[in-house]
């Protein structure tokens, strides 16, 4: 205080109007332009950690699913070995047997998803953020905040000629995620669980992050049902103390992303396109509401980056270039009558009212320009400075503090 004070006392120590004026200019430019350019770079920034957030993309529709907090997690097997050493065979019955409840994803994890593909799962209404439509595909994305979890994420892709065995195993396909580089994220992946009977895999990803925050590790679980031409895949995170943990990169404890992947009609009538719901949502140890600000920015240039990717896939399938193993796995799933299921669970969800999706007001900008002034400072300033006057502690800690409950 003492400095600004001699600064000021010196500026008001000029003899005229037009001094004082000018020093003042001298000394408050600086603060005014950075601050501008601050908002400016905050605001156009296209952050790539929002990438895991936008997989893939549903038809517009009048009620939109809700989307709770994922069935709780089961216990995972006592070692590796006693996963891979179940029975061969590509079907197992729906009744969940012992090894089934014993499984990294199993038959409780399909029933959430197919109550939260039909709007059956209650919760707080979805955010329309986006519709987007080019010649061959079309993409609608929705968010919700949750009181206590990070924001969750519904999106719909319609791609057009395209299969949805393709497009499962597209998904699936780690090695191709990185040969291709769709994914440009994903740094390294390794399988560390699989059960051939049923298809259920443990994988490990390592995900890249921007400079200011280290890089992200997976452990996740994923498994596929089928019914008919409509697969349900499930991917979520699952506890695996045997992996031992470290600073860099960061484990992200909470991760849930699951798809629904079903024909649909095409722009010309026939049954050649195919659509793909997906639900996301994980806690990446990154503000949230600097988290929701980066995706609402980076969603639309991730999402681009996908199409082309199935197109390249596509191709290469049609050429006769092997599968890989985790295309190969991808067709080893549980079959499924969907109405055998949905009486199993009997009507207890015949109550259950859905959620309709709403447009989000705009609200009066001069209402939140402080905040929009702070997280969007901090946004840039953390993207625009590796070593400087602020530490990476100082920007998000302050944008922390003053974004309230938001991240935990």
């Amino acid at each position: 205080m003492s400095v600004l004070a001699d600064l000021l006392a010196e500026v008001f120590r000029e003899p005229t109007l037009a001094g004082v004026a000018r020093e003042l200019a001298t000394l408050a430019a600086p603060l005014w332009l950075a601050a501008l350019v601050g908002l400016l770079i905050g605001w156009a920034w296209r952050p790539r950690w929002a990438a895991p957030l936008v997989a893939v993309p549903h038809q517009p529709a009048p009620q939109a699913p809700a989307l709770p907090p994922p069935p709780p997690q089961q216990p995972a097997p006592a070692t590796a070995d006693k996963l891979t050493l179940l029975p061969r065979a590509k079907e197992m019955a729906l009744a969940a047997p012992v090894e089934d409840a014993e499984l990294a994803v199993n038959t409780a994890d399909l029933k959430h998803l197919r109550r939260v593909v039909d709007e059956k799962d209650g919760g707080p209404a979805w955010i329309h953020m986006m519709d987007r439509t080019l010649p061959t595909f079309r993409y609608q994305a929705w968010r919700r905040d949750m009181e206590n979890g990070p924001p969750q994420y519904r999106s719909s892709t319609i791609f057009e000629d395209a299969s949805p065995d393709v497009v499962r195993d597209f998904f699936w396909d780690d090695d191709f995620r990185m040969k291709n580089t769709w994914d440009d994220m994903l740094l390294q992946h390794n399988t560390l669980e699989e059960c051939t009977e049923t298809g259920t895999m443990v994988v490990r990803w390592v995900r890249k992050f921007p400079f200011f925050c280290s890089d992200r590790e997976y452990i996740i679980g994923r498994r596929i049902w089928a019914s008919g031409k409509t697969y349900y895949c499930v991917t979520k995170s699952v506890p695996r103390p045997s992996v031992p943990r470290s600073n860099k990169p960061r484990r992200v404890d909470l991760y849930y992303s699951s798809w629904c992947i079903r024909p649909v009609e095409s722009r010309n009538g026939a049954m050649t396109a195919c659509e793909v719901l997906l639900f996301h949502h994980e806690d990446m140890g990154i503000p949230w509401s600097i988290a929701k600000l980066g995706v609402q920015q980076g969603m639309w240039g991730c999402v681009k980056r996908i199409e082309p990717g199935l197109r390249a896939y596509q191709i290469a399938r049609a050429a006769g270039e092997p599968m890989s193993k985790y295309a190969a796995i991808a067709h080893v799933n549980t079959k499924f009558v969907a109405e055998e299921l949905t009486a199993s669970e009997g009507n207890s969800e015949a109550s259950s009212s859905s959620n309709n999706t709403v447009a989000e007001k705009p609200k009066h900008w001069a209402g939140n320009l402080p905040k929009v002034f702070l997280i969007g400072g901090a946004v840039a300033l953390a993207c625009s400075f590796d070593q400087g006057l602020l530490t990476k502690a100082v920007i998000f800690g302050t944008a922390r503090r003053f974004a309230g409950p938001g991240r935990r």
